[in-house]
């Protein structure tokens, strides 16, 4: 919208303009006002959906909601679309659902060239349903669509209703039903946090941008300050943006401007942020309705008329689940593992400490690993959490998990012995723990890496160019000879997976084998 603005102040004034967009209430409209002008005729349509039967169940945990969606899905007439909040999830729940034998499918940003393919799949009932992100969006009309589900609360009216509202266009009766869950407030609180730069974000670019009168780019930027690409991505965007902008490009390059960023861009980030945090308190209280109550406030809501409002046509889905169905989902999200790919290349300003030069291709890389999971989800993530946390041990559980994993993926050549990444801050939970899946899977176990240096934990370093500086030069092996056969190296976390590309690097110019990384969980911030 704010490049929008720019657009529209340079038309001339007699030119007619048609504006359109999905759902809005009366702030988005006059957020609209206020970047298209002032002079609008506004036209809005009965936000009623008599044909929408509207429902919502807490199920707190992932397995429960992915158990309901096997259930239901069996008995549920007709065709529809689950949404989801992350990419993640969308993928998991297509793949738990098709173990289920249903034909669905997952679409997101991500998809790429196929989303044409299962938009007209959906469109041609040839899938019961897309498992899908926002990317399935405004422009996707099915007007018989039978059901749409929500696996967790999305973190506004508008954005809710115009998603559910592709329910029953063209129908008597249909679905609109949100399943409620813990990690959604937690997810939702992320956007809201990462929809603008912070105050200290945007000093480290702006003084790293006056310490380079002759610009930088992004790569350059990243080895500058410790922030994501993601997000000085989203600051020289939104910066970009304001008029008079801070910042200008130039070829590949951001310079400052000799404009200053006004206290008017702080004022809107933090109205809007108050905004969508009132937004997602307004889907808490809608998800404590009672059935038959959801329309009426949605409507008024919207700032419609509430009084209009018929009961649902169609009666409340069951709001239990099978234990069994429940213990299957668990097995399920336990079953699953995540690839760990090996880098091939230093990074950009080497490794001067291990005399490696920028950019260049690794000599002696690691294999591709396994991860057990992802950091805190509802398979082994909260065990993980709960030994490297609150117990200071990981339990036999994750063990027997971890050789069932080694055993499926079935590493060849097969790791001869085992060894694990050092810790200054945890000097025997990985250890002790590679002892004991050495053990397990009948193999020696050899300490033969050590942390020289105690650094910063590498999850507080933002992007993949700190990560490998917070590396260089911290790790050494310890003088023990190396055996020369396949090696299995554990750690607890991969994050950047810098750690693990060094530790090969060095067992594999002392004269070992393959390494084959492993994991117990992956934390996600990886780039």
């Amino acid at each position: 919208y704010r490049l929008l603005e720019r657009i529209v102040k340079t038309l001339p004034p007699n030119l007619r303009l048609l504006a359109t967009t999905a759902t809005a209430n009366n702030r988005v409209m006059e957020d609209l006002a206020a970047v298209l002008g002032p002079k609008l005729d506004v036209s809005r349509g009965d936000l009623n959906r008599t044909s929408l039967s509207l429902q919502t169940i807490r199920l707190p945990t992932q397995a429960e909601r992915l158990a309901w969606l096997a259930e239901r899905l069996a008995t549920l007439q007709g065709h529809g679309i689950i949404y989801t909040l992350t990419v993640r999830d969308a993928n998991q729940v297509a793949e738990w659902l098709k173990t289920q034998g249903f034909p669905v499918e997952a679409y997101t940003g991500e998809t790429g060239d196929r989303r044409e393919q299962l938009e007209q799949a959906l469109l041609n009932n040839e899938v019961k349903a897309l498992v899908a992100t926002t990317a399935l969006g405004m422009g996707y009309d099915k007007p018989d669509l039978a059901f749409v589900i929500h696996y967790q609360m999305p973190g506004s009216v508008v954005a809710y209703y115009q998603q559910v509202g592709r329910a029953g266009r063209a129908l008597d009766s249909a679905y609109g039903v949100l399943l409620s869950g813990q990690e959604e407030a937690d997810i939702t609180d992320w956007f809201i946090r990462s929809a603008f730069p912070t105050r200290q974000e945007v000093a480290d670019v702006l003084g790293a941008l006056e310490e380079s009168p002759s610009g930088l780019s992004v790569p350059e930027l990243l080895s500058r300050v410790n922030l994501s690409k993601g997000r000085v991505d989203k600051t020289i965007a939104l910066l970009s943006l304001e008029a008079p902008a801070p910042i200008a490009k130039q070829g590949s390059k951001w310079q400052l401007t000799a404009a200053t960023l006004s206290e008017g861009f702080w004022d809107r980030a933090e109205r809007l942020t108050a905004l969508r945090r009132e937004e997602h308190r307004e889907m808490q209280d809608y998800v404590s309705l009672p059935f038959g109550e959801h329309m009426g406030f949605l409507i008024d809501a919207l700032d419609g008329d509430p009084s209009v409002v018929t009961k649902p046509a169609l009666p409340p889905l069951p709001t239990t689940v099978d234990t069994e169905t429940v213990k299957a989902a668990v097995a399920f999200l336990r079953r699953t593992s995540l690839p760990i790919e090996p880098r091939k290349k230093w990074p950009i300003g080497g490794m001067p400490q291990f005399g490696i030069a920028s950019n260049t291709n690794i000599d002696f890389q690691a294999q591709p690993g396994k991860a057990l999971c992802v950091w805190g989800d509802a398979g082994w993530g909260g065990l993980v959490r709960q030994g490297k946390y609150h117990d200071g041990h990981f339990s036999d559980d994750l063990v027997a998990a971890c050789v069932k994993m080694i055993h499926e993926w079935n590493p060849q050549p097969t790791p001869t012995w085992v060894t694990c990444v050092p810790s200054l801050r945890h000097p025997n939970l990985v250890p002790n723990f590679a002892q004991r899946l050495a053990a397990a899977l009948g193999l020696p176990f050899y300490m033969v890496i050590a942390k020289t240096d105690a650094r910063p934990e590498q999850k507080s370093m933002a992007n993949s160019t700190q990560q490998a500086r917070n590396i260089d030069g911290s790790l050494a092996l310890n003088g023990q000879p190396i055996p020369p056969g396949p090696v299995l190296l554990v750690d607890d976390m991969v994050d950047s997976r810098w750690t693990l590309t060094v530790s090969a690097w060095l067992l594999r110019r002392s004269g070992s084998g393959a390494v084959w990384p492993m994991a117990l969980s992956q934390t996600g911030h990886d780039e």
